[in-house]
């Protein structure tokens, strides 16, 4: 029984791409695994440390925070977007450049930064803590971030590209205007009158996800890997929105 865990998790380790084996958080799945744990820890012991504290002020960090999401997520839409258009990528049906050529590693690596985006966004849950608003740090919230998270992790492992680069062109540019509007807003009632288009990113939101949900859908068989990567983050996507509406 030992032996064949040893040989499951060695397989998990060797079997990936090469090109990404030494990225941050990479190589084995227990580096990220124990972010997470600290995750849960955190918004399960966070409410409990603040039941008897006041919400505290994060005014100053979220504008921060939410304007460098601005950025980093400006700066993976542009990637994914030229990575994908200078090599001629289909939009339904593009198998994985295992090469080291420039247009393949620039891909694999606006991946890997997409990734690491979603490390950082578990920032959001521990504001919510802090602020006290536990009510929006609810299971459905918990079970977005564990699956983006894992999938992924899997994603620049094993099929760093490919069709998946739809997934985070179009989230990326999702999250422009999402965390631009949260950046706003984090600035006080003087930005009311200027955040009238909140309807629109709802909106917005829902055509992204119906959009890759149905790309998914109508996708080749390129990689079982990848295809069930894709199809989960794409379902995954449509049920929270759904539930959440």
């Amino acid at each position: 029984m030992e032996t064949n865990i040893q040989l499951f998790y060695q397989g998990i380790l060797e079997n990936g791409d090469k090109r990404t084996d030494n990225w941050l958080l990479v190589y084995s799945p227990v580096p990220i695994s124990c972010v997470f744990l600290c995750y849960l820890i955190i918004i399960w012991v966070g409410p409990k440390l603040m039941a008897k504290r006041r919400p505290a002020n994060l005014r100053p960090v979220l504008i921060v925070y939410n304007f460098a999401m601005v950025c980093l997520s400006a700066y993976m839409f542009y990637e994914f977007t030229a990575s994908s258009w200078l090599a001629g990528y289909s939009l339904l049906c593009q198998p994985v450049n295992y090469s080291d050529s420039p247009s393949a590693m620039r891909m694999a690596r606006v991946c890997w930064w997409f990734f690491v985006s979603k490390v950082i966004e578990l920032c959001d849950s521990i504001f919510f803590i802090l602020r006290k608003k536990n009510s929006q740090v609810t299971f459905l919230h918990v079970y977005h971030h564990a699956t983006v998270i894992f999938s992924w992790w899997a994603g620049v492992k094993y099929v760093a590209g490919g069709q998946s680069f739809l997934i985070g062109l179009i989230t990326s540019l999702v999250h422009v205007v999402m965390y631009l509007y949260y950046a706003l807003a984090a600035v006080g009632p003087s930005m009311i009158k200027y955040l009238w288009w909140k309807r629109h990113l709802t909106t917005l939101q829902l055509v992204s996800m119906f959009t890759l949900f149905f790309s998914m859908l109508l996708s080749c068989q390129n990689s079982s890997l990848q295809l069930k990567n894709d199809h989960l983050l794409s379902f995954r996507s449509l049920l929270c929105f759904c539930i959440v509406h």
